[in-house]
């Protein structure tokens, strides 16, 4: 499908959207029908299958490389106390596939997954300037706050959509290449399975509040350019110079206010009992940054000029 075919599709598909309701804003159910089409048309671009593609095959790969390695054997030792990283993580799935889950969460959160999230939600505003449907969806009587808030909730439907796809890549991988039983927590004490699958969807579920911000910051970004491209390209950059900021130990300083700080904290829902402290501190800095960018984005967005 050529490019002008895509984006009569699109137009399309936001008429359809806009004249399900001829009240417009005075129906909550229009904006509900216009997220509901706004995340089916983000799900059927073959960009979103090639992202969500990469995700799911990370878990493959780190399955298929511990087995190779180990042989399928249990020899990896439990976790210590300070056992939280990545490579602890991948130490126990020999002993226990769902612990597939939590490695590949925490080989893809440091880039793939925000990475993917950035390519979403830079293209959120600045895709449809480029592709002339931004102007045809500000004709809606909704107004460009609801649309941005709508644009938005899209872009955290895929942070939980790339997440889910990551974790149930990793369980089933992991539970047919190695045992699954009892799991030993961080702390060493051991819980149940099903307690285990439910630390594994808990942490699911902090990774993907953990990108929150990120997708924030890239929305803003989306709206102060007209090119989808550019405002993708600057939202990975600005992922990856973050990411280069926290490493420095010089700079220790301002790795407190960075979004990617606290990212590796979601192993502490592995540990017994829960620890909470860098959690809430993440969740805090996620809001935070939340509020921040969403009003830059919402001020830039309603006094953009859309007449190209």
């Amino acid at each position: 499908m050529s490019q002008a075919e895509k984006s009569q599709a699109e137009k399309s598909q936001a008429e359809r959207a806009l004249s399900s309701d001829p009240r417009g804003s005075r129906n909550p159910l229009w904006t509900l029908g216009l997220l509901r089409s706004e995340i089916t048309t983000l799900l059927r671009r073959h960009r979103t299958y090639a992202l969500l593609g990469v995700l799911a095959a990370v878990p493959v790969l780190i399955g298929i490389a511990v087995r190779i390695e180990t042989g399928g054997g249990g020899s990896g030792g439990a976790g210590g106390p300070d056992g939280g990283a990545g490579p602890a993580f991948l130490a126990q799935v020999t002993n226990n596939g769902v612990f597939l889950v939590f490695a590949a969460l925490a080989a893809t959160l440091p880039v793939f997954l925000p990475m993917a999230v950035g390519v979403v939600a830079g293209d959120a505003i600045a895709g449809e300037a480029s592709s002339g449907t931004l102007r045809y969806l500000l004709v809606a009587p909704a107004g460009r706050t609801r649309l941005l808030l709508v644009k938005y909730a899209s872009v955290l439907a895929f942070c939980l959509i790339a997440t889910l796809v990551v974790a149930a890549s990793a369980l089933a991988v992991g539970a047919l290449l190695f045992p699954v039983g009892e799991v030993t927590t961080i702390s060493g004490t051991r819980i149940g399975i099903g307690e285990g699958l439910v630390r594994a969807g808990l942490t699911a579920l902090v990774v993907a509040v953990s990108l929150t911000g990120f997708a924030a910051l890239g929305l803003f970004v989306s709206t102060l350019t007209g090119s989808g491209i550019g405002a993708m390209a600057a939202t990975v950059g600005l992922l990856i110079t973050v990411q280069i900021l926290d490493s420095i130990p010089q700079l220790s300083g301002v790795h407190p206010y960075l979004f990617a700080h606290y990212w590796m904290s979601f192993a502490d829902v592995l540990r017994e009992p829960v620890h909470w402290d860098d959690l809430v501190k993440n969740f805090q800095l996620q809001g935070l940054y939340v509020a921040v960018f969403g009003s830059a984005a919402w001020a830039r967005f309603t006094a953009k000029d859309v007449t190209a």
